[in-house]
């Protein structure tokens, strides 16, 4: 099977390039399923549900957020409603949505998604180790599901690495999510797990993290209050991670970076 996980999509720059890149991708790489993290695709912070319906109509298979995900009120009330949109797993019980779910991919089969939230300098919140354990329990990697993608929303890269090797052998992919920088990390793990620290975002890289790189850093210039952060809106980079897993028991057998227009390099994988 071959899938997608399209990093942190940054306001209309970043949709802009997801519109551009994703649909040619679909086609060029003969994707089966496509996740991508929405969290930040409303003027950088939360998303809508007019936005979730504009992916979905580009071939976004799954809507993963993070700890922007109520950024946008009216999200709140939709979210319980759209099957495709997924909020990190361990939040409190009672917070609405759901953090995990069996979807079906382009060929047929059943593909497991995942988004946990990390606690390291990310809050008060439940946690993603045992959430995530909790989860795999209910669901067996080329039985029940012929793959399973587990988005790691979080902050600090040894967490992400850690989830990393404690999902090792048991899912298709940890992909890490939130800081906004791909990583160059990508590895399949002993256990068979593809694994990258951080996918990156969809958005203009003359920017810090995606925002307006001259308030940002006025705001590590001055202890004073500076004017509001905007996304940045020139020509965005499509930042995402391409996966091919084994068709009998659903592990890893390539993983690869993709990154599209925009500042950085540009890679995509060969099929």
């Amino acid at each position: 099977m071959r899938l997608l996980f399209c990093g942190d999509v940054l306001g209309k720059a970043g949709r802009r390039a997801v519109r551009d890149h994703l649909p040619g991708l679909i086609e060029r790489l003969r994707l089966d399923f496509v996740i991508l993290n929405g969290e930040n695709a409303a003027h950088g912070f939360g998303i809508t549900p007019g936005i979730c319906d504009d992916l979905f109509a580009l071939g976004v298979d799954v809507i993963t957020t993070g700890n922007h995900v109520w950024d946008q009120r009216e999200i709140i009330g939709h979210i319980d409603g759209e099957s495709r949109l997924l909020r990190p797993l361990n939040l409190p019980a009672g917070t609405p949505g759901r953090g995990a779910r069996v979807y079906t991919a382009r060929n047929g089969a059943r593909v497991l998604v995942v988004q946990v939230m990390g606690r390291l300098f990310m809050g008060l919140i439940d946690d993603p180790f045992a959430a995530l354990r909790a989860e795999l329990a209910r669901h067996r990697l080329g039985v029940t599901v012929a793959a399973a993608v587990v988005d790691m929303h979080a902050e600090a890269s040894s967490e992400k690495m850690a989830l990393g090797h404690f999902a090792d052998g048991q899912v298709s992919m940890v992909v890490g999510s939130h800081t906004h920088m791909p990583t160059a990390d990508a590895q399949i793990l002993p256990g068979g797990t593809a694994f990258q620290g951080d996918a990156g975002m969809c958005g203009d890289y003359d920017s810090v993290i995606g925002m307006q790189k001259e308030v940002a850093v006025a705001r590590f210039l001055r202890n004073t209050p500076t004017g509001r952060l905007e996304p940045a809106g020139r020509e965005a980079t499509f930042c995402a991670v391409y996966l091919e897993t084994d068709d009998r028991g659903g592990l890893a057998t390539r993983i690869a970076p993709v990154r599209l227009g925009g500042r950085l390099a540009a890679t995509v994988p060969s099929v």
